[in-house]
């Protein structure tokens, strides 16, 4: 992509005063070329000459180029010649605007062959050389009217090859016609383009001067004779709106109360709360007066419970709660339980039985399984590459992208630095643009061009992997290119050229890059505002590296060990000395992610080991007993049972991983580190509960009687808890993204294999420890005993209750039974739930990528600046696939952008989308090699498509062989080798204008191999090398072939959903409307897709799990009636989890989806105890929910919420930030919440509202042996 020079006309080099001539008709300002300058432009003779008569010939040859002149001239063959050679260099910018170009070539015939010149032109500087005197400066006379218009019909043509307007290049951005005259008009240095002598375009005149300014014909882009495509001429009639919807940046429903403005979801939820709030309290007191006219004994149960639990407390009476609700029994009729609950009752009563008979036949076989699992260890694996982690394999991106890399080429891999200036407090960062930040670039470039790095034997240098679009240069972007990356250069033109060329970098050939093309300073730069370079506080260094499709892996080899060996490069020796100018560094490369989640995977490891040690330690102290003498405590701790509590969970994790390693499925970091927090904090709770229901049983009975009968009382709880977390992994194994359905298959498989060992092996280890206590043996050490035993006398806890369930019987149960609080607490809670709706809709979808990288890594910086700094968006290509190119199909038509193509094309939409980039975030117009192809054969573009006598390809005049090249300056000299070349068609050998099926065919591979330069800018080589796919083109139909455009800077995670929610709505569109398939493809697409439809995913997992769960919930207590406020106060607990997510800033994605499921699972636990023992209780409502907090609560709170809580409080301290956020605050969150509601609401609730008292039906069985029988 070379930079076309700027029209050099045939005029003179130095100012003298020249004098004025009489403007006349007629008669000419200049005529006939005298001298040339020292860089070969011709000047023209300062001649104030008649007009002359051109011959038959030479008229014709005007005509062809000049419509507009007619009759005599001011120009000899030699000017027009000139004239011709230089047009050439504007016209394959404009030709695609046949009405612009028109307007473009009238202002230059007019100026150089009118016979009118002396009307509107004024030699104003003359020079003599060789005693000739030329012209070295002019006026040019042009109406106000006509030179707006002109500017009007060629602002908005593009030049698509780099995405920007042709008015970029001819006329340096100007942004007014006054501007753009401006830049013709100046006069050019030797060897750079421009025009030799000083052309001012004047408006102002005095009528007696006897000038008449230039107010020829001029052709709106819209003339319907000239017509230009709708992207070159927006404003034209026939362009008709675009084709998807503008979308609307506030289409939220509102409620405006005066100065307030409130959500429509918001003020609804208000006007719901607050008609169930006026309900619930109409209720309250429809049931107060109506407890006034009911009998003593029914208004005051709770009273005479709370009198006679208290009296028989110091009696120790097992069954008092029957005793406290004997008056009130007679009013609720129990129901008999299930079958599945009779079932439950008497398997976990043999299972108990059973298991206390044989622990150690239990626990070998139970061990038997979980470690023969780990044997597929040996094949353990863990996935990092992001795209297998966060893509699911088939989704439609991830279809797109593999379509993409296979037709086309897979994008390049980027390594990039971001030097940055800080600011000061109080001011903004200075302006980095100076010579000693330069003179530090150069020095860096040359160790980055120096760096080798070992692979298989052989070095690799940036030079052997790095993109080369015309197979030369690297691709470098960088501020350096302004001097083509070579100091000497930079030493002779300083700092001063490279601000030049942040205003000329499309214009001045000498601040083309390396590899001829024009460097864009917003891709170089950053920190800076508008259009001010200068001040920008930040170089952006890119290299572009070519990237490979991956099959086996080792395709990208070579760049993968060159990029390790730059980031070492870049913290060992470049970060010091960017250090030491007192300057910021943040840099990546390609692999930079995949490495430090690698190392991230063990970063983590102590973690893991703190949070078994904790769990580990608090396990213990909970287990035990805290008897009346010191010396007991031998005994009556459980340090032992505690821990091999927590060998259970490792293998219940280990025989997890170990049975998914051995069917190939790999690992991930978050399998790693979570999982067994995960596994531990739900295995201790049930452990908890075993140990504290088998307390609970009384001393009386032998061991086996109080096993059977703790399974009884908690089995069906565990039960239904642990398949509850069981059904929550497995329904969110359905979630598409492999990392978090590899996570919850590994993880449901762990929980369900450590509820099993719990029920067999640690039931098998109570019965281990129970009877090492009867046996007054020392824990930890039960070979040694104590000679006078404690516990007879402080055994088991049946009778003795500790501290927090006295809190529970005495104090937590009876502050909820009061009126006023049961008020207050439905009050907070459903409010609190309708704020989390609310909030709810505040969640944003997205996954930081700072998030899933360690805090530490070097990467944080560089996602920080890419976000503060980076004024350019990701680069966009919409792929059409079977481009039929045949004369006969309609498709050309449909895609092209130039003249002739249709109003709504694929092309012309695009570049209309692109005048909204706020809502389309499409930036700019699409780069076409279509349209630069349709160009480049145009016989118009007279430099381009030409060929031999003998029918080969002639390149341009400035290309070799048509030129010779000198290797030292670069430059090529005119040379005679391709004077006899001719355009490749004729204007009759197109069909309107369009080239046949065969022409098309055969021209192709020339324009993808033709080199842009100054003659011609539409060369396809490089600039569409892989734009389109060549195998099998010649049936007519090119099967993939993909137009590049880019998006806006994408700062935020809702920018890049939008974006490419938006960009996809615009190609179904397309697609629909032309009949052809569209889509639309970006690097970052595959990551982001998932949240285009996240909320669904998470309220279809969340609605099914729930739903999973009610059914389990009512198969096990067979009450419709109890499971429906399981489930009411599970969706309460996941709707305040996701309003706490909305508060925190925690973002909606596949990780905070299956976390919300997972949080059904595990408040289940919070609920199911609770609401399982009121069932099982006798007596009124009130009286049962004080049972069940009197029995369940303190296991709830020792068991469930404090080990959850010091297990999470670990991952506080983890190294990587998703731990932390996802893990630690949404687990806390839970954690807190669960608490909240299941021992504050839910059993304020039960007292309302709680279904009806299930009672047990006596089991037939035969009387157990005592303990002692066996202890096998």
């Amino acid at each position: 992509m070379m930079q076309i020079s700027l029209l050099a006309f045939p005029i003179s080099a130095q100012q003298s005063n020249g004098s004025r001539v009489v403007p006349a008709e007629g008669y000419c300002s200049m005529y006939g070329i005298c001298a040339q300058r020292s860089d070969g432009k011709v000047l023209n003779c300062a001649n104030a000459t008649k007009a002359v008569k051109p011959d038959t010939l030479f008229s014709s040859r005007i005509q062809s180029l000049c419509p507009t002149i007619t009759g005599n001239v001011c120009c000899t063959a030699d000017q027009f010649d000139t004239l011709h050679q230089q047009v050439q260099q504007a016209v394959p910018f404009l030709v695609g605007c046949p009405a612009c170009l028109r307007n473009f070539l009238n202002l230059f015939c007019e100026m150089s062959c009118s016979p009118n010149q002396s009307l509107f032109i004024n030699v104003t500087s003359v020079k003599q050389i060789n005693s000739t005197m030329t012209v070295d400066g002019i006026d040019y006379y042009v109406t106000t009217n006509y030179g707006e218009e002109l500017y009007n019909s060629c602002k908005d043509v593009k030049f698509g090859t780099l995405n920007t307007r042709a008015m970029d290049f001819l006329g340096g951005g100007a942004k007014t016609y006054k501007e753009w005259l401006a830049f013709i008009g100046r006069q050019a240095n030797p060897n750079e383009p421009g025009s030799p002598y000083l052309i001012t375009f004047r408006s102002d005149f005095s009528d007696s001067s006897g000038v008449k300014p230039l107010n020829s014909t001029i052709y709106s882009c819209g003339d319907p004779s000239l017509g230009c495509s709708c992207g070159d001429c927006p404003s034209s009639s026939v362009c008709t709106g675009s084709l998807l919807p503008q979308l609307n940046t506030d289409t939220s429903c509102s409620v405006k109360m005066g100065s307030l403005k409130a959500k429509c979801l918001d003020f609804s939820l208000v006007v719901i709360y607050l008609a169930l709030l006026c309900a619930f309290l109409l209720w309250g007191l429809l049931h107060r007066a109506r407890g006034r006219t009911a009998s003593s004994l029914q208004t005051k149960p709770l009273k005479n419970s709370d009198d006679k639990s208290d009296s028989n407390q110091n009696g120790k009476s097992p069954h008092n709660s029957v005793q406290v609700s004997e008056a009130a029994s007679s009013t609720v009729k129990p129901s008999y339980p299930s079958i599945v609950q009779t079932y439950m009752s008497i398997f976990f009563r043999k299972h108990g039985i059973f298991v206390a008979r044989h622990p150690l036949l239990v626990l070998c076989v139970s061990l038997l399984i979980p470690l023969l699992l780990c044997i597929g260890l040996l094949r353990f694996k863990v996935e990092t590459q992001p795209e297998k982690l966060w893509v699911s394999p088939g989704s439609r991106a991830a279809d797109e992208k593999n379509y993409f890399d296979s037709h086309l080429a897979p994008f390049y891999r980027i390594e990039q630095l971001v030097l940055a200036t800080s600011a000061s407090s109080g001011s903004a960062a200075p302006s980095i643009v100076n010579d000693n930040n330069m003179k530090l670039l150069f020095q860096i470039q040359k160790k980055v061009d120096d760096l080798r790095a070992s692979y298989s034997g052989s070095t690799v240098a940036l030079a052997d992997i790095c993109l080369k679009p015309l197979s030369t240069d690297c691709a470098t972007q960088s501020v350096l290119q302004y001097f083509q990356l070579d100091p000497k250069k930079y030493d002779d033109s300083g700092i001063d050229h490279a601000k030049f060329c942040f205003q000329h970098y499309t214009s001045e050939e000498t601040c083309l890059s390396t590899f001829q093309s024009p460097i864009d300073p917003s891709t170089i730069l950053g920190g800076f505002s508008g259009n001010n370079f200068t001040e920008a506080s930040a170089f952006v260094i890119t290299y572009p590296v070519n990237n490979k499709v991956e099959t086996t892996g080792q395709e990208n080899g070579k760049a993968v060990a060159w990029e390790r060996a730059f980031i070492n490069l870049v913290k060992e020796e470049i970060l010091p000395m960017v250090l030491a100018q007192n300057l910021t560094l943040s840099f990546s490369s390609e692999s930079s992610i995949q490495d430090e989640l690698n190392r991230e995977s063990t970063a983590d490891a102590i973690t893991i080991v703190i949070s078994y040690i904790v769990m580990f330690a608090y396990i213990s102290f909970t287990l035990g007993d805290r008897p009346s003498r010191w010396l007991s405590l031998f005994v009556s701790s459980k340090v032992l049972l505690g821990l091999s509590g927590v060998v259970l969970v490792m293998l219940s994790v280990l025989g997890s991983m170990g049975f998914f390693s051995a069917i190939g499925v790999k690992s991930t970091l978050i399998i790693m580190e979570v999982i067994p927090f995960l596994v531990l904090a739900v295995g201790v709770d049930n452990m908890c509960i075993l140990v504290h229901a088998v307390k609970r049983q009384p001393d009386q009975s032998n061991l086996e009687e109080r096993i059977s009968e703790a399974l009884v009382e908690v089995g069906p709880s565990i039960t239904l808890a642990s398949f509850a977390e069981v059904l929550a992994f497995a329904v969110s194994a359905i979630n598409p993204m492999p990392a978090t359905r590899v996570f919850s298959m590994f993880a449901a498989l762990a929980v369900f294999m450590d509820f099993l060992l719990q029920v067999t092996a640690f039931v098998a280890l109570i019965v281990f420890d129970f009877r090492r206590a009867q046996d007054g043996r020392i824990d930890c050490v039960p070979c040694a005993r104590i000679a006078s035993s404690p516990a007879a006398g402080d055994g088991g806890d049946g009778q003795r209750l500790h501290l927090l369930a006295r809190y529970m019987r005495d104090i937590h149960g009876p502050i909820l039974s009061y009126r006023a609080v049961k008020f207050v607490v439905i009050t907070v809670f459903v409010g609190l739930a309708f704020s989390s709706i609310a909030l709810s809709t505040r969640l944003q979808p997205g996954l930081e990528q700072q998030i899933v990288l360690p805090r530490n890594s070097y990467l944080q910086d560089y996602f920080d600046d890419l976000a503060k700094y980076m004024k350019v968006g990701p680069p966009l290509y919409f792929v059409v696939k079977d481009f039929n190119y045949s004369s006969a199909s309609v498709h050309t038509n449909q895609i092209c952008s130039i003249n002739q193509c249709n109003s709504n094309s694929l092309l012309n939409e695009i570049a209309r989308q692109s005048l909204s980039p706020e809502t389309s975030y499409i930036a700019k117009p699409a780069a076409s090699w279509l349209d630069d192809f349709l160009i480049w054969m145009s016989p118009e573009a007279f430099g381009c498509c030409r060929k031999f006598v003998n029918g080969s390809y002639c390149p341009p005049d400035d290309q070799p062989p048509c030129c010779q090249l000198d290797q030292d300056s670069g430059t090529c000299s005119a040379s005679r080798t391709c004077s006899n070349c001719t355009t490749c068609f004729l204007h009759s050998d197109l069909d309107n204008g369009r080239p046949s099926t065969t022409q098309f065919k055969d021209k192709l591979p020339w324009f993808l191999d033709a080199l842009p330069s100054s003659d011609c800018s539409k060369g396809g080589k490089g600039a569409y090398s892989t734009s389109l796919d060549l195998n099998g083109y010649e049936s007519g139909i090119i099967q993939a072939s993909a137009f590049r455009t880019y998006h806006t800077p994408l700062n935020k995670q809702t920018d890049y959903v939008n974006s490419m929610r938006a960009a996809r709505d615009f190609s179904s569109k397309m697609s629909k409307d032309l009949q052809m398939e569209i889509f639309p493809y970006s690097v970052f697409y595959i990551f982001f897709e998932q949240y285009l439809g996240v909320w669904k995913t998470a309220i279809m997992n969340i609605c099914v799990c729930l739903g999973t769960i009610f059914v389990v919930c009512f198969l096990v207590t067979s009450s419709l009636w109890a499971s429906a406020i399981i489930l009411i106060v599970l969706a309460m607990i996941v709707l305040d989890l996701m309003g706490v997510m909305a508060i925190l800033g925690i973002q909606l994605n596949a990780i905070s989806v299956v976390n919300l499921v997972m949080s059904i699972g595990i408040a289940v636990e919070f609920c199911v105890h609770i609401t399982h023992a009121f069932m099982i209780g006798t007596g009124d409502r009130e009286t049962r929910a004080r049972q069940a907090l009197s029995t369940m609560g303190a296991s709830v709170f020792s068991g469930i919420t404090l080990t959850k809580l010091v297990g999470v409080i670990v991952l506080r301290f983890a190294k990587s930030e998703v731990f932390v956020v996802y893990y630690f605050q949404m687990y806390l969150a839970l954690v807190l919440i669960g608490f909240l509601h299941g021992l504050i609401f839910l059993p304020v609730v039960l007292s309302l509202c709680g279904p009806p008292p299930k009672s047990v039906k006596p089991v037939e069985q035969n009387q157990p042996p005592s303990a002692s029988t066996e202890r096998t």
